[in-house]
């Protein structure tokens, strides 16, 4: 709806997913998750800004960027209850959404999300983001992924299409150093994860060689954790009907209320 801010829309039903991709992907990488989730659901799969058909979208790169892009377009659409879902920067992207607008967010389900620890693997991100060539790209997808990946031939096909787009690969590049500035990613603080009070499910993988799973430590006690053994960090190409399955059950969780802490409430 807004101009220069793509998304694909799929299936039909009362509900709404919003889908949004890590950094490098599109809209289309979403396609093994989508076909078991359509019929159901209507599903909103965003190009990110500065990705795909979204690409020239202004000042894109920072997740804050995203996350008002994704909710004014959402916005624009009337959509005014969503199941959020995201994957690496579309996790940290997700995550702010939800904390600026939690009244919008039914669930959220996090795939090994960005900006919640400092560690990330700068030298590969970069790598991934300069490479073009078919074979480059395998190379990136192959060290992201766990020891039993499939093979990755209809991503990295998409991937070479969209990053052949004049200006494409620049933006990620660009995108990529300020992202991995230092070898460190930004950090969304653990205290405003504890105002979420919608259904979170957080999922990682445990030979994820991106963001270290270990990030997934330490949440507040009414977020879900699941781990995927073997799995790497592109979830979404690794175990997609495991992540349609995770949404779906996410989406059928009932609120928690926060409750005060026993300090607070003492006082």
């Amino acid at each position: 709806m807004i101009s220069s801010l793509h998304a694909a829309e799929k299936g039909a039903g009362s509900k709404t997913i919003v889908l949004l991709h890590g950094f490098g992907g599109c809209a289309d990488v979403w396609r093994g998750v989508i076909v078991p989730l359509a019929p159901s659901a209507r599903t909103l799969a965003y190009d990110l800004p500065g990705h795909g058909l979204s690409l020239d979208f202004p000042d894109a790169g920072p997740a804050k960027v995203a996350a008002r892009a994704v909710l004014a377009d959402l916005a624009a659409r009337r959509a005014k209850r969503i199941h959020l879902v995201g994957h690496s920067m579309g996790g940290a992207v997700a995550t702010l959404m939800a904390l600026a607008e939690p009244e919008r967010v039914a669930s959220l389900t996090l795939l090994a999300p960005g900006g919640f620890g400092p560690e990330i693997n700068g030298p590969l991100l970069r790598r991934y983001a300069g490479a073009q060539s078919l074979s480059e790209i395998l190379a990136c997808l192959a060290a992201m992924s766990g020891p039993r990946a499939p093979p990755f031939d209809h991503t990295a096909d998409t991937l070479r299409e969209m990053r052949q787009r004049p200006g494409q690969s620049e933006k990620l590049v660009a995108i990529a150093a300020a992202m991995t500035r230092d070898d460190r990613q930004g950090v969304i603080p653990r205290g405003h994860l504890d105002r979420l009070t919608m259904p979170v499910m957080v999922v990682w993988g445990s030979d994820d060689a991106v963001l270290p799973f270990t990030q997934a430590d330490d949440l507040p006690a009414r977020f879900h954790v699941h781990q995927v053994l073997e799995a790497g960090h592109m979830l979404i190409e690794e175990a997609p009907d495991l992540i349609a399955s995770i949404i779906r059950r996410n989406m059928n969780r009932r609120a928690r209320p926060v409750r005060p802490k026993l300090a607070a409430a003492a006082s």
